[in-house]
C-alpha cells in the first residue's frame, strides 16, 4: 500500500483523518467509503471528525491544501533567474513529486469523479484555489478577474498533466514532463489571447458606471445627463 497504513498513529485528529482517507482511497473508491470507517481508521470519534471536516470532499480539499503548503515551503532560491514559465514548470514538478506516495489514492479519486459531478465540481474548485497559489509562487499575478480566469485555466491544464502522470511509470517522468511543457505552452498562448481581450475592454466599463439604485432614480442635477444603463 502506497499510502499511510497506520493513520491513527501520531499527528492531530485533522492530520489522522486526512491520512486515513488517503489510505482507504488507495484500496477503493470514494463512493464506497463511509464516515465511520474513516473515523475508525484515524482513531478519532465522529464528533472529532465533524469538528475538523464537514464531508469527505472537504478532507480531500485539506489534503490539497497540505500539498500547497509543502510546495510553498520548499526552497525556491534556485529559480531566481528563471522565467515565470520555467518557475511554474519546476513548481508543478515538485508538486507531483510530493504527490507520488499517494498515486494509487489519486487514481481512485479521478475514477470516482468521472461518475460523480458534484465531486468533480468540488475537486475543480479546490484545484483552482491550489493553482492560484502555484501561479503566485511562480511570480504570476492572480489578481482580479483575469487572475481568476488564469487560475481556472491552470486547474484544467494541470488536470490534463495529472492524467498523464497517473499513467507514467517511468522514474524519470519523461512523458509527464513533455506533457507539462506542452500544456504550459498552450497556456501561454491562451494567456496572450486573454491579455489581448483585456486590452480591448475598458477596465472601468462596469465599476465606474454602476451606481446604487437610489442614486440612479434620483433627479438629475441641472445640466447633468442621466447614466446610461
Amino acid at each position: 500500500m502506497s499510502d499511510t497504513a497506520n493513520a491513527n498513529e501520531g499527528g492531530t485528529p485533522r492530520e489522522r483523518v486526512v491520512a486515513a482517507l488517503m489510505g482507504l482511497l488507495a484500496d477503493k473508491g470514494l463512493e464506497r467509503i463511509d464516515l465511520p470507517e474513516v473515523a475508525e481508521r484515524a482513531g478519532v470519534t465522529l464528533a472529532e471528525f465533524r469538528k475538523a471536516f464537514s464531508s469527505l470532499p472537504a478532507v480531500l480539499a485539506a489534503f490539497t491544501a497540505d500539498i500547497d503548503e509543502k510546495v510553498l515551503a520548499s526552497d525556491m532560491s534556485d529559480m531566481a533567474d528563471e522565467s515565470p514559465r520555467e518557475r511554474l514548470f519546476d513548481i508543478l514538478m515538485r508538486r507531483l513529486e510530493l504527490l507520488a506516495p499517494h498515486k494509487d489514492a489519486l487514481r481512485s479519486v479521478v475514477r470516482s469523479a468521472r461518475f460523480n459531478p458534484p465531486l468533480a465540481m468540488a475537486l475543480n474548485l479546490s484545484a483552482a484555489r491550489s493553482q492560484s497559489w502555484m501561479l503566485s509562487a511562480a511570480g504570476i499575478s492572480t489578481a482580479g478577474l483575469r487572475g481568476a480566469i488564469r487560475s481556472q485555466g491552470m486547474a484544467c491544464l494541470y488536470a490534463d498533466v495529472m492524467r498523464t502522470w497517473l499513467r507514467d511509470d517511468d522514474p524519470g517522468l519523461a512523458r509527464t514532463m513533455a506533457e507539462l511543457d506542452r500544456q504550459l505552452g498552450r497556456g501561454a498562448w491562451w494567456a496572450g489571447r486573454l491579455d489581448d481581450l483585456c486590452r480591448l475592454v475598458p477596465t472601468s466599463c462596469g465599476r465606474d458606471r454602476w451606481r446604487p439604485r437610489s442614486e440612479r432614480d434620483a433627479p438629475s442635477a441641472p445640466g447633468e445627463q442621466p447614466a446610461v444603463v
